[in-house]
């Protein structure tokens, strides 16, 4: 095998542990996005240019996945994800606090299946030294590499997996108890 000549100029001696080849570049996406996300109290939001190169940039990461998808599932699913973005014609994602307040999953859950894999890139979690995998709320099994899965959510805010919207704020019923209201007999709240 020959070295290069940074390798012998560093004496450094190629790593012989597998790389993860599969792993996506999101971070001129993430650059794109950030500069595009409307001021909150601006009327005026991204321009469609904008929005196309945004969803160009995430059509391109997949496809890079696509061309060396280890399994035809793994093709198939991606190719869903590239025909959803096609469909797309504005950004309706979440935010990047929904981003990051989504549950982690822990190395200890992640050892209870060590072939668990990562739906978009394909990399099992565990092949990491240092997994970054979240949970989505839709379902307890849709978990990803946040990296993988945050650009996805970042532009289009549905699982990638169930297509359910996690846009949509939860909204928690409180059932209004009458007998409350009838037992101020002091009128303390009245």
């Amino acid at each position: 095998m020959a070295t290069n000549p940074y390798e012998v100029e560093h004496n450094v001696t190629p790593s012989t542990e597998r790389k993860h080849r599969r792993r996506v570049d999101m971070s001129s996406f993430e650059a794109h996005l950030n500069q595009i996300t409307p001021d909150p109290s601006s009327r005026i939001g991204p321009t469609p240019v904008d929005v196309a190169g945004v969803f160009q940039l995430v059509q391109d990461q997949i496809t890079t996945l696509a061309l060396d998808a280890p399994t035809d599932a793994n093709r198939e699913f991606l190719s869903s994800l590239m025909e959803s973005l096609e469909q797309s014609d504005r950004i309706t994602g979440v935010s990047q606090q929904y981003l990051d307040s989504l549950d982690r999953v822990s190395r200890k859950k992640l050892q209870s299946d060590p072939d668990g894999q990562c739906m978009i890139c394909a990399e099992k979690f565990l092949d990491d030294p240092h997994p970054l995998v979240v949970e989505l709320p839709c379902h307890g099994t849709h978990i990803f590499d946040l990296e993988c899965v945050g650009p996805w959510l970042l532009s289009k805010g549905t699982c990638p997996a169930c297509r359910k919207d996690l846009t949509e704020k939860k909204t928690i019923e409180i059932p209004k108890d009458d007998k409350e209201d009838d037992e101020d007999i002091d009128g303390l709240y009245g």
